[in-house]
């Protein structure tokens, strides 16, 4: 059985959370269950138009123009239909609009699921207009699929649909994420250790503007690893607030990033905007045992984050109550240690890679042999 993820970017051109979700999917090629991608490229011509990233197969269509965060692509329809033969599954994973076009145009029979990621946010003016669709799109999904049952509940979009969805959460490979006793002593000797870490691309709807006048003045301190379109207005603040306490490393390989993660007092997520669906970041954080602080969004980062058991949460665009939260693990060594082994055995319990592998192998399955999946799901409780 194979499946084809479709998605607008894709490694290496990006590192953001559902390519990292695509990525814990698609690695794992066994037991007759094989994995691709289709997505769109700066570089998706001539020679770069087909490559292997991780061993899974990668095809990549030139984008030619981008608008509200949707790139396009006039080449991409013949190349799509192309890897569509060879899907017995087609993943979409929402939202890319030019998919739900590419889904329509190429007359896809496959059976189809969808993982629906995020509402739309920043765009949402355009929603209006996309809506027809949007839920046209949907509609013809056989499983659509929620990150968690918090973002099926505070979603309208979802709740429209909700006699085909199911949650699966997020789920990460413990077993890849080793911090390496070299690059540890490496960054030691650099940043120190005891700081409070954010990983991410550093995007608008991150809150990363936030954290900076929580920083201001503060007696901790808060390592940035990314990049990304808001990354230089971001420097531009700190600058301006005079931010001794911060320090901007940039994008970081993997092994890089578990370094730190190990070295870190706990990590920050101040996503403020629910264009944050997730937060993968909060997972890795989890992984290693560590604290999570993050705002109270009404997604799945208070599904990962459960206040006062794994972290804290404290309400969104609010620097003072960030500042506070920090303020407050830095200084309790003992309360950031409790609260770090509670989040790894939350993560143990509910994210790991093989039950998130699990629960989808078993959705292809059912599309595959029913076509659809007609149970509806039960009212999904929150996470107390």
């Amino acid at each position: 059985m194979n499946i084809l993820h479709v998605f607008k970017v894709y490694y290496p051109d990006s590192y953001g959370g559902i390519e990292q979700v695509i990525r814990q999917l698609a690695r794992k090629q066994s037991d007759g269950l094989t994995h691709e991608v289709f997505t769109l490229s700066p570089h998706g011509s001539g020679g770069q138009r087909e490559l292997a990233i991780d061993g899974v197969p990668v095809t990549r269509a030139r984008t030619h123009l981008s608008a509200a965060s949707t790139p396009m692509s006039f080449s991409a329809l013949r190349t799509f239909r192309r890897a569509v033969t060879r899907a017995d599954v087609v993943q979409y994973h929402f939202p890319w609009p030019f998919g739900d076009l590419l889904h329509f145009a190429a007359g896809v029979r496959a059976p189809s699921i969808v993982t629906y990621h995020s509402d739309i946010v920043r765009q949402r003016f355009l929603v209006p207009l996309y809506a027809p669709l949007m839920h046209r799109f949907l509609g013809s999904m056989q499983a659509i699929v929620a990150t968690s049952s918090n973002y099926l509940e505070t979603s309208d979009v979802l709740r429209r649909h909700r006699s085909r969805v199911q949650t699966i959460p997020i789920g990460l490979d413990a077993s890849e994420c080793v911090a390496d006793s070299r690059l540890v002593a490496k960054w030691r000797a650099r940043v120190g250790e005891g700081f409070f870490l954010f990983v991410g691309v550093i995007r608008y709807y991150k809150g990363l503007h936030i954290l900076m006048q929580a920083c201001r003045g503060a007696g901790f301190r808060v390592v940035i690893v990314g990049t990304g379109p808001q990354e230089e207005a971001l420097k531009r603040q700190a600058a301006a607030l005079n931010l001794d306490n911060v320090t901007f490393l940039g994008a970081l390989p993997d092994a890089d990033k578990h370094a730190l993660l190990s070295l870190c007092r706990g990590v920050v997520f101040p996503s403020h905007l629910r264009a944050e669906a997730f937060g993968v970041t909060l997972l890795e954080g989890a992984m290693f045992g560590k604290p999570l602080v993050s705002s109270e969004i009404g997604t799945g980062s208070s599904y990962v984050n459960v206040h006062g058991h794994t972290g804290l949460v404290v309400p969104p665009s609010d620097p003072q109550a960030l500042r506070s939260a920090l303020e407050r693990l830095n200084q309790d060594a003992a309360l950031a240690a409790t609260l770090g082994r509670n989040a790894s055995a939350r993560f143990a319990e509910k994210f790991s890679a093989s039950v998130m592998r699990t629960r989808y192998r078993a959705l292809y399955e059912s599309v595959l042999r029913d076509g659809a999946v007609m149970t509806p799901i039960a009212k999904p409780m929150l996470p107390r």
